[in-house]
């Protein structure tokens, strides 16, 4: 009896270890709340509430790359500003800006961004997130996923509003603003227990499982997992190479410069950048 107990526990044991993955590749729906991201209430005047765009993810168990996928680029039609034919944009720091490469193995990250016809790899240390596993479940996309969340104290971020038009220089609204205090959010995770990577969404990972969802902030940022595949082509797997290599500080200065000096280029509308301090 005693071997057949041991039989069936090994052969249980077996099929475990070939149910859990390693690599794979998921789409991402991420949606953000604009109003409740930005602290002036002109963002109300020519911003949706809510923006939302679409990534993937490629990964295994020691690198990942995390993409906007291409037809979300386009900007925004305007009709606002002094002459019309302009446009608004909201720019934000973050991944969104460009693929995210990252290599656990190093802990390092390699962003990579065009700018004013410039390219720019972004080369920054993964960050630690001190995650708290709780034994709340749930199923996502026909995955087992456990809850995790962290508390994070969001940095000072100022907006920055640029008003302009093709024949005077921009308004940067924030000499006028303050930029608020640093408050401390919320953020809640759910990873597949079967996918063993420590990869997710974004800058977001460090898990003991892939992120299927996640929620930065009460809404303020909704990542889901729209598909799952549970393998990935090699190809995809390359880090960015294309681009001087410059800090994420370097290359918010070169951003806020571009705005400043170029806008009037752009015929007349409005651009929102939101800068972290």
């Amino acid at each position: 009896m005693k071997k057949i107990l041991l039989s069936i526990a090994c052969i249980a044991a077996v099929q475990m270890i070939h149910a859990q993955q390693k690599e794979g590749t998921v789409f991402y729906e991420r949606t953000i709340n604009n109003w409740k991201l930005a602290n002036n209430d002109q963002v109300r005047n020519f911003a949706p509430e809510f923006n939302t765009s679409k990534y993937v993810l490629y990964f295994n168990d020691s690198i990942s790359i995390y993409k906007l996928s291409p037809y979300e680029n386009a900007p925004e039609p305007f009709a606002g500003g002094e002459g019309g034919g302009g446009f608004r944009r909201v720019f934000s720091i973050g991944a969104g800006g460009g693929d995210l490469f990252k290599n656990f193995a190093t802990g390092l990250s390699t962003q990579a961004i065009e700018l004013g016809g410039k390219n720019f790899l972004i080369t920054d240390t993964i960050k630690k997130q001190p995650w708290k596993i709780s034994a709340e479940t749930k199923e996502i996309l026909g995955v087992l996923c456990r809850k995790a969340t962290t508390k994070t104290t969001q940095p000072s971020f100022q907006s920055r509003t640029f008003y302009f038009n093709r024949n005077k220089p921009a308004d940067d609204t924030a000499t006028k603003q303050a930029p608020p205090a640093p408050r401390e959010i919320e953020i809640v995770a759910w990873f597949a227990q079967t996918i063993l990577a420590p990869v997710g969404p974004d800058t977001y990972g460090q898990l003991p499982g892939v992120i299927l969802e996640l929620d930065v902030d009460n809404g303020t940022t909704v990542y889901k997992a729209l598909t799952l595949k549970t393998t990935v082509e090699a190809k995809e797997l390359k880090e960015p190479k294309k681009g001087k290599k410059v800090t994420r500080q370097e290359y918010n200065q070169l951003l806020q410069a571009l705005m400043k000096n170029q806008s009037g280029g752009f015929g007349g509308g409005q651009i929102m950048m939101r800068i972290g301090n």
